[in-house]
């Protein structure tokens, strides 16, 4: 695992907060494109990690980073790429509803946060959320309502009362055994030919938030305007300090070389959906393609859901409980450049051993902590 060191660090003025909200990202260097840009250098690379950390009074700075123990390695992990030509749903929507809160205030549900801007994130400490950077800042500028940003983590109405902790596993069980449903009845309607799965979920009543206020925004700075050739979007995650420590369980992040080598192919995430105002969206698909850098998949999805977390299940070796871990970041659907021609993608951003280091960095003051994770 390499390591990320704070070099320098210097103040900047404070933001105008002036910058509209991005529905989706336009312009994306895509996988074929992607293919054909040299591997980035040492230096590359410290220029892009270095980062801007804006504080909860505005004010801001920005520390260059050095890199330590990184082998650059030539080529790129990209693989053939699929075409497509649908937009953000492809063919019959297969997001799944959360509405029963004995599931969405339930790990892995529970580690989906709403943002106040509009997007979704994730819990990966008691206080940090990774999310898209965004939803945060456009490239140039941060948008309204990066100022007064809170996080909101699902709650029960019901107050009091103490849990129960031998109820604890059980309602764990219960959970995957929900991701299990939903994937066996994914499966046994698209083989009855069922066209309208948005359906499948009873709307029980907006859920309520507990809302944060983010003690700091931390964004790297390859994701600004101007700073790298076509590679904004592989920069394209934030990590937000909260005031409070949260309860709710928090999800781990993890690293693979190639999602494909995850059985089918498989990923998760949940969100908040524009579409579904208030409700926690579930959903699962197998990868299409993937770079060094980007995951296109054809996962179904509103703006909103925006920020999510996509997350694996694998196996421990010599355990038979599944482990989940935050591979990647949905940035939602972009347009990007293939052979000359505009096609639209759904696109997560991957967690690489660098940008796991800065994030590591981030949430625990230095990323030598993280090297035996």
């Amino acid at each position: 695992m390499p390591l990320v060191h704070d070099e320098r660090t210097v103040r900047m003025s404070v933001s105008s907060f002036s910058a509209e909200r991005q529905l989706e990202l336009n312009g994306t260097c895509g996988i074929e494109c992607q293919s054909e840009l040299p591997e980035p250098s040492i230096e590359d690379l410290q220029k892009m990690l270095s980062y801007e950390t804006m504080y909860e009074n505005g004010t801001r700075t920005l520390t260059s980073v050095t890199l330590q123990g990184l082998e650059v390695t030539s080529g790129n992990a990209s693989s053939s790429s699929a075409s497509r030509h649908k937009r953000e749903v492809y063919g019959p929507d297969t997001r799944f509803t959360i509405s029963d809160k004995q599931y969405s205030m339930k790990y892995p549900f529970s580690t989906a946060v709403k943002i106040s801007t509009g997007c979704t994130g994730v819990l990966v400490s008691p206080k940090h959320v990774l999310t898209a950077a965004h939803c945060i800042h456009n490239g140039t500028d941060y948008i309204q309502g990066a100022e007064k940003l809170s996080v909101g983590v699902l709650r029960d109405k019901k107050k009091g009362g103490k849990r129960r902790r031998g109820k604890d596993r059980k309602e764990t069980e219960e959970t995957e055994k929900v991701e299990t449903k939903t994937e066996g009845k994914k499966r046994e309607r698209k083989s009855k030919g069922r066209k309208n799965r948005s359906k499948r979920s009873v709307p029980s009543g907006k859920p309520t938030f507990r809302w944060t206020r983010v003690k700091k925004t931390q964004i790297p700075k390859g994701w600004f305007k101007g700073v790298s050739d076509s590679a904004e979007a592989d920069y394209d995650y934030a990590v937000l300090e909260l005031k409070k420590a949260q309860k709710a369980q928090h999800m781990e992040l993890g690293i693979i070389p190639s999602v494909k080598k995850v059985p089918a192919s498989r990923i998760h995430f949940s969100g908040f959906d524009d579409d579904r105002p208030g409700n926690l969206v579930y959903r699962f698909c197998s990868v299409s393609d993937e770079s060094t850098d980007l995951i296109y998949q054809q996962c179904d999805a509103k703006p909103g859901a925006s920020g999510a977390g996509v997350y694996v299940r694998l196996k421990e070796p010599g355990k038979r409980k599944w482990k989940r871990k935050v591979i990647g970041v949905f940035t939602g659907h972009q347009w990007v450049q293939v052979n000359g021609q505009q096609q639209d993608y759904n696109v997560a951003v991957r967690i690489t051993p660098v940008k796991f280091a800065q994030i590591c960095s981030w949430l625990h003051g230095e990323s030598s902590m993280c090297q035996n994770i």
